[in-house]
């Protein structure tokens, strides 16, 4: 597709709630709805909006005339192009995908909903007109070329995947080639294995249609299927051919979840997968270190989508909240201290006596090392007090996060011929790591993400007012059509509703993607804060 080729087909008549009808740009005419039904009133345009129409039609017909050459010349001679050439047109257009049309419509009250499928059906490439589509061989990744014929081998693509109480999961596939049918053997290239379709049905809304083969260009629904999924190519064993795989944006905006139950908790890793199917666009985690499941997706409505979906379809009740941050501890200094470890009830004891210095580790991770000399601490303990060591960091000196980022050496010690042993070696070396941990300056670490913030002019100083106010620091401008790009380093505490937060000042004309890019030092005057947050959740929770 070719930068700047949006065309809008039909422009809405009204704003928000009052929105109520559409201007199909082509016809010059206007669609009033009066209720949720569909139907419309033919109107003429409102003259608050003339003007504005009069320019979309005129930017149309530019579109139109950059189709091919004929059209090109006659419009620079005449300044006009008859209907039948727009037509023409916008056809060729949208089949070689110099145009993108735009259509405006609300599902929800049923406004425009019959124009956008005229337009479909006037407009859109039907698959004989299609004259070849590329998928790639999977053998080494070189291009090949697909025919839409009927006559050459079968291709298609499943495209989406709805999971139905008694029918069980349902694959939405498009026949791209060939012809698919019922209870005869597929191979699925993604997955590398052969499986044999069922009943295969159109789909019309609500209602499923048995046929015996879908063919070239049909949308058809296939059940019954243990390995294939969304995004896979289903061929037969002449071709082996994968077609180019669904990019789906990276997700920008996470919840927290707490099942209200242990039923429900038990319900929801399962519930989640299914949706996944159904939605590869959301992804789910679960949060070892705060023990919390973790859903990601492109906004608040596609989140609070799939939480109805857990109600509703699976019976999960939960409650939500916003992702808690996960914060690091390191040091800053270096320190030299000891841990010993004595117990004596009776019988045999346990001692074990170290001698640790900790100091920061700017390679990342963490370092042991072994200097003792001499054999005041027997080999076979030293794996003991690392162990105890790697345990105490999962659980800093300052709010209890992990530590991060730091080298420890052994160096000295000592040990008792009876009472040492592989436990009492653990725990001294995690009393001389905490010892340690005090003495080094310790500080707080919070995660960092590059932002890349997309937004019109016009909207620039808001922008940066804002993300100055989070603590963003601006790592360079772009111009994109018509459009800057903000480049930012913003930490993950400041981003969590900043999609809420961008929809409201750009009026939803912008966007952003984030990366992780590294762990900071969290300012002094929050990470006294923060400390304090942890150290009351530490107390209320026993």
């Amino acid at each position: 597709y070719k930068e700047n080729s949006f065309v809008v087909f039909t422009f809405p008549i009204g704003k928000e709630a009052n929105f109520n009808g559409v201007v199909d740009i082509v016809s010059q005419k206007a669609y009033i709805y009066n209720d949720a039904s569909g139907t419309a009133e033919v109107k003429d345009i409102p003259n608050d909006i003339k003007d504005e129409v009069a320019k979309l039609k005129q930017e149309l017909v530019e579109f139109v005339a950059e189709t091919n050459d004929a059209l090109t010349e006659k419009y620079l001679e005449e300044g006009v192009l008859t209907e039948d050439e727009i037509q023409t047109g916008l056809k060729e257009g949208i089949r070689n995908g110099t145009i993108i049309p735009v259509f405006a419509g609300s599902a929800v009250k049923n406004i425009g909903i019959h124009p956008f499928l005229e337009g479909l059906i006037n407009y859109f490439p039907n698959p004989s007109q299609i004259n070849e589509i590329k998928g790639i061989n999977p053998a080494d990744d070189s291009e090949i070329i697909i025919k839409p014929e009927e006559k050459n081998p079968l291709c298609g693509f499943v495209f989406k995947t709805v999971s139905e109480p008694h029918v069980g999961e349902m694959f939405y596939v498009r026949i791209f080639s060939g012809q698919l049918k019922s209870a005869s053997d597929f191979f699925n290239v993604n997955k590398g294995k052969v499986e044999r379709t069922g009943q295969l049905m159109i789909a019309l809304g609500k209602k499923r249609i048995d046929v015996d083969a879908l063919d070239c260009g049909d949308i058809g629904v296939m059940v019954k299927l243990k390995e294939t999924e969304t995004g896979d190519t289903i061929t037969d064993n002449e071709l082996k051919v994968r077609l180019p795989e669904i990019i789906y944006p990276d997700p920008i905006y996470s919840l927290a979840l707490h099942p209200k139950s242990k039923q429900d908790q038990e319900k929801l890793s399962q519930s989640l997968a299914k949706l996944h199917k159904e939605d590869p666009s959301f992804t789910y985690r679960m949060d070892p270190e705060f023990s919390e499941t973790i859903i990601s997706g492109s906004g608040d409505m596609h989140l609070n989508v799939i939480i109805e979906r857990l109600s509703r379809k699976f019976d999960v009740a939960i409650t939500t909240g916003l992702p808690r941050v996960p914060y690091r501890e390191t040091i800053k200094g270096s320190a030299k201290k000891q841990g010993k470890y004595k117990r004596q009830s009776g019988g045999r004891g346990q001692y074990g006596d170290v001698h640790i210095e900790l100091k920061p580790f700017p390679a990342g991770g963490f370092e042991f090392v072994d200097a003792i000399v001499g054999g005041v601490v027997p080999k076979n303990y030293v794996p003991a007090v690392e162990k105890g060591i790697r345990g105490a960091m999962q659980e800093g000196y300052l709010a209890g996060c992990p530590v991060v980022d730091i080298s420890a050496t052994i160096y000295d010690g000592s040990f008792h011929p009876v009472d040492s042993s592989d436990m009492a070696f653990q725990i001294a070396g995690s009393m001389a790591f905490k010892n340690c941990m005090a003495e080094a300056k310790p500080v707080l670490l919070e995660p960092i993400y590059k932002v890349d913030i997309t937004v019109p002019e016009e909207y620039m100083g808001d922008i940066m007012g804002d993300l100055n106010s989070r603590r963003g620091k601006i790592l360079g401008m772009d111009t994109k059509d018509k459009h800057q790009i903000i480049s930012a380093l913003v930490p993950l505490a400041e981003m969590f509703t900043y999609i809420n937060d961008l929809k409201s000042m750009t009026g939803g004309r912008g966007s952003f993607t984030m990366k992780y890019e590294k762990y900071e030092e969290v300012p002094a005057h929050i990470a006294e804060k923060i400390i304090e947050n942890k150290k009351k959740e530490k107390e209320e929770q026993g």
